[in-house]
């Protein structure tokens, strides 16, 4: 008898506490989607320098790109982003990335937000002299800082990302690099 009066007063308790929660609406609360749209500047290296091996380029590649960021929720986030890296070319090699994935914010204050992020998509090489081009799996491993300016303008203050294309000709292709850019808040 003693243990029947504790559950039904522990079930009575936990459901109370289930409907107190949901009369209180916070009076000063804003919704967590949000897009952001932007540009950036890229350097990345290579690590393709010719003759269907794998190995550092003797110069880093440049290039620019867009990005997408779209929040759902405070932990639910996607970011896309291209890249076209076709500046500073050797032997006219050069890499461009189309990638998705999910991004998720590490800690956020009013001045810094930073993140990680894993990208899977498509990676596009051409090849020493235009000899030949083709595209690959890419995952790209990352993450960076975005430093609010004002309500709807951010600074990419840096990005980094590890990429692996698993699938390429003679082994996998692991190039990486940084990027900084600007976005603008749609809503």
């Amino acid at each position: 008898m003693k243990n029947s009066v504790a559950v039904l007063l522990f079930s009575v308790l936990c459901a109370g506490a289930v409907q107190a929660r949901a009369q209180v609406v916070f009076s000063a609360t804003k919704p967590d989607h949000g897009l952001n749209v932007g540009v950036m500047g890229s350097m990345f290296q290579p690590d393709y320098a010719g003759n269907g091996v794998p190995q550092s380029g003797p110069q880093s590649l440049y290039g620019y790109g867009a990005f997408v960021d779209f929040r759902m929720t405070h932990w639910v986030q996607v970011e896309g982003e291209a890249r076209w890296l076709r500046l500073n070319k050797y032997a006219n090699i050069y890499e461009d990335n189309y990638l998705v994935g999910p991004r998720v914010p590490i800690y956020e204050t009013k001045h810094f937000k930073p993140y990680a992020k894993a990208l899977f998509g498509w990676g596009k090489m051409n090849f020493q002299y235009n000899y030949a081009y083709g595209h690959f799996a890419d995952i790209a491993l990352g993450g960076g800082v975005d430093v609010p300016i004002s309500r709807r303008l951010s600074v990419r203050a840096f990005d980094f990302e590890y990429q692996m294309w698993p699938n390429w000709i003679n082994g996998t292709l692991k190039p990486y690099g940084g990027s900084a850019g600007i976005s603008y808040k749609i809503f």
